[in-house]
């Protein structure tokens, strides 16, 4: 009996990012011209692209609540109250935008009332949640614009926070074996925090001596460390929101990224852990 002809070897699978790289290169690069612009044009238009992104967070977050989990946080209140706490944090500061928190969640609480009482804890505790955030940690951003050298500090926020993730991936997807949190993102390695911390620190060495005023180059491995530590925490922290969801993406806006809400996971809880250590080291001015 002839024996069996062998079988070819199955060809070895490459690595896939599992998006539209190009796609998502190119939507990246429209989203940081814009920003980039807006920031170095007029302050106050950059506030208003900050608004608009919060709305839309809150948008998408609200609505991935209510399709899996029946939950109605009211959209109204958060959407107007969220723009107006980024307009208070740039115009009054952190008590400003403190004040406009508090009106947003007692506009939340009232809001609510006009529906039937079933659920209403849940739709008012999620509002509130919602509301702190999205819009709250935005403020942060606003609060560090601000400044007289506001649009670089806000520069190196973004680069800090770009360069964090893009170092996380990069390196991840070359090396990574150890699997960080495999529960909550099991893409997510070891060897990628890795190179995430030192991305980040090699750009907040060179933003913190180039573009912050009276800043100095240790000061930005600090502040480098910091954004890797807190980017990938808010990262991590998503990813539980859209498992507990059961949801790839919060939406579907930006090709290749996923949603706003996708984009703004690793910068919200970012923006005041950098507005802080700015101010500790080269003051609020």
């Amino acid at each position: 009996m002839p024996s069996a002809a062998p079988q070819p070897a199955p060809a070895p699978q490459k690595k896939s990012a599992g998006r539209d790289l190009g796609a998502a290169i190119g939507v990246g690069v429209g989203l940081g011209a814009v920003i980039v612009a807006s920031l170095f044009v007029v302050k106050a238009v950059f506030v208003g692209v900050i608004a608009v992104a919060v709305v839309v967070g809150l948008w998408e977050l609200t609505s991935r609540l209510e399709e899996r989990k029946g939950i109605k946080a009211p959209l109204v209140p958060l959407a107007v109250g969220g723009a107006a706490m980024v307009v208070a944090g740039y115009v009054r500061g952190a008590e400003g935008a403190w004040v406009a928190m508090a009106l947003t969640a007692l506009a939340v609480l009232v809001w609510r009332m006009t529906e039937p009482p079933e659920g209403y804890l849940k739709d008012v505790t999620a509002g509130v949640f919602a509301a702190f955030y999205v819009p709250f940690l935005a403020t942060f951003v606003a609060m560090m614009l601000t400044a007289d050298d506001g649009p670089r500090r806000v520069l190196t926020f973004l680069l800090l926070t770009v360069v964090s993730d893009t170092g996380a991936y990069a390196v991840g997807w070359r090396f990574g074996k150890h699997k960080l949190a495999p529960r909550i993102s099991p893409g997510k390695t070891r060897e990628g925090l890795f190179g995430a911390v030192t991305f980040a620190m090699a750009a907040g060495a060179l933003c913190m001596q180039y573009l912050i005023d009276d800043g100095t180059w240790w000061q930005g491995l600090i502040l480098g460390l910091a954004v890797a530590a807190s980017a990938t925490l808010g990262d991590l922290g998503e990813s539980m929101i859209k498992r507990d969801l059961g949801i790839k993406d919060m939406g579907t806006l930006l090709p290749g990224h996923g949603g706003i809400m996708d984009r703004l996971d690793s910068l919200l809880p970012t923006a005041p852990v950098v507005w802080l250590l700015l101010v500790l080291f080269v003051g609020s001015g």
